[in-house]
């Protein structure tokens, strides 16, 4: 006869990086089997945000490329170093990426440029004494003392901080925006600590050999699939229902699918729902060389389904602070796919970095704030020895820009690459650049810094909400205290906390490291903010 632990199912609303952690924590420490475990997607390919795709012809695209570091993504490396690579099955994914970066050293020379296209001396942050004191006074801030307020107000009074070094540096490494939230720019100079004093040349930044989803997701669901997890694509879920009472307990889901049928599935006692109930990169759409992205602010899926369950549970959260201003959460990114490497080689030269070992390149002076950075080649599986690739994002879409006369959202691929081929200095050449594209793919992401939005220390759910028998939200918008948003390391800590937590495992989640109470670390940083 068959035990209640290896009879009962978990159901994942949602194909990212958090329920397939979830899912591989369930197999590993908590005695499921993968045929139990169920993954509803509403996109027809796994991995979430985690993207990569393309081919030789049309080329190749990634909405966003995650930064990871050693320190602060403790659960993220626990998760990998258990996944078999899909390069070497005696290897794990961490022991691969970690011999890659041995080799590929990230050591950044052109971090800031200048509207003259001249590389800044990124060394100084450019503090003046009161910047220094409201960065002390900001780290010392109890949260429930600056909730609802954006990085402005805190700087209000002396608001040349964001025309410092640092701020550049620090703002598009991690996407804020000066209305982007107090509480989550605090979290990020206490996590991110070590960071502050490397920020100019992105030292402490892991790369990993291809982009994150043939790098991670690929090996992650692979590992699923081999222990027979079931994938269900193509699957919006639409509704949850709970039990009468003042537990949150799931009975039902419900869901489309893509010929708009509807389907509902019962849960049993003992089966669990975990709930990714908000995603960033909803509402995406691509562009490409001739043509712009068009622009979708609609309601997002995942911001549907989240409101629809809290009219029933009035805990769960406020979708509606994160969703309801896409004007303010939105930038747009690019990804160039080139015959031959006529253009990576004149940034080469230009920035003093080979490919792989530069960071985050920003034109401070752009209209768009764009940035961008170079990977080691090859970045995608599909890529022959005579393509090149590489990626950038602007922050400000609604921006004309400085040579292209027009809102960022508004350009072709070909009208950003000549926006960029000026900032470089390198337009006597365009034409000749131009013939060696292969395609231009921009991608407008309404939603991608939704979870920055300033917000009450009550609008995100409690991971694990009160009352909760069966469910748990997993996402970049629920509260995991101490912990910053917008990191692989927060999706995982999510999922692995929930998984252990509605099984009652008896085993640790990783803590937060508090860097930030270091005093070598602390040393650093002050130092630091003096050059």
């Amino acid at each position: 006869m068959e035990s209640i632990t290896n009879s009962k199912k978990a159901y994942f609303i949602g194909g990212g990086l958090a329920s397939l952690a979830g899912a591989a924590y369930l197999i590993k420490d908590c005695n499921y089997k993968g045929n139990n475990i169920y993954i509803l997607e509403n996109l027809n390919e796994i991995g979430g945000s985690n993207d990569g795709s393309g081919n030789l012809t049309e080329g190749f695209s990634c909405r966003g490329g995650r930064m990871l570091t050693r320190e602060a993504y403790e659960n993220f490396w626990d998760l990998l170093s258990f996944i078999p690579s899909l390069e070497n099955s005696q290897k794990t994914v961490k022991e691969e990426i970690t011999e890659f970066n041995k080799i590929h050293k990230t050591h950044a020379k052109a971090r800031l440029i200048d509207k003259n296209g001249k590389i800044i001396n990124s060394k100084k942050m450019g503090f003046n004494f009161k910047n220094r004191l409201d960065l002390l006074k900001l780290m010392l801030e109890p949260e429930e003392k600056i909730e609802g307020l954006k990085i402005s107000d805190w700087f209000d009074l002396n608001p040349n901080f964001f025309e410092t070094n640092f701020w550049y540096m620090w703002q598009t490494t991690f996407a804020f925006q000066k209305w982007s939230s107090l509480v989550e720019f605090q979290r990020y100079m206490k996590r991110m600590i070590l960071e502050f004093s490397r920020i100019d040349t992105l030292g402490g930044i892991v790369r990993t050999p291809y982009n994150q989803y043939v790098s991670v997701i690929l090996p992650l669901k692979t590992h699923l699939s081999n222990h027979g997890v079931n994938f269900n694509l193509g699957c919006t879920v639409t509704d949850l229902d709970f039990k009468k009472n003042n537990e949150i307990t799931v009975t039902n889901i419900y869901y489309k699918n893509e010929e708009n049928n509807n389907f509902n599935i019962e849960l049993n006692d003992n089966d669990l729902c975990f709930m990714t109930n908000g995603c960033m990169t909803d509402n995406s759409t691509l562009g490409n060389f001739n043509a712009p992205p068009l622009l979708n602010f609609k309601r997002p899926p995942s911001e549907i389904l989240w409101s629809n369950i809290k009219k029933k549970k009035r805990e769960l959260g406020n979708p509606k602070v994160f969703f309801g201003n896409p004007e303010e959460s939105n930038w747009e990114s690019f990804t160039v796919t080139m015959n031959g490497n006529k253009l990576l080689k004149k940034i080469e030269n230009f920035s003093g970095n080979t490919p792989g070992t530069g960071g985050l390149m920003t034109f401070k002076d752009s209209n768009w704030l764009m940035s961008i950075v170079v990977a080691v080649q090859p970045h995608f599986k599909g890529q022959t020895d005579e393509q090149t690739i590489f990626w950038g994002y602007g922050l400000y879409t609604k921006e004309n820009g400085n040579y292209i006369k027009k809102p960022m959202r508004e350009c072709t691929g070909k009208e950003i690459l000549s926006e960029l081929l000026h900032h470089l200095n390198f337009e006597n050449e365009e034409d000749e650049i131009m013939d060696t594209v292969i395609n231009v793919i921009p991608c407008m992401m309404p939603y991608i810094i939704s979870m920055f939005q300033p917000r009450a220390l009550t609008d995100r759910p409690d991971l694990i909400p009160y009352g909760s028998t069966n469910f748990a939200m997993i996402s970049q918008f629920v509260e995991i205290p101490e912990d910053m948003v917008f990191t692989e390391e927060y999706s995982v800590r999510a999922a692995r906390t929930a998984v252990y937590h509605l099984t009652n495992t008896k085993k640790e989640v990783c803590p937060v490291t508090p860097q930030y109470k270091n005093i070598s670390v602390l040393a650093k940083a002050v130092i630091k903010s003096f050059v």
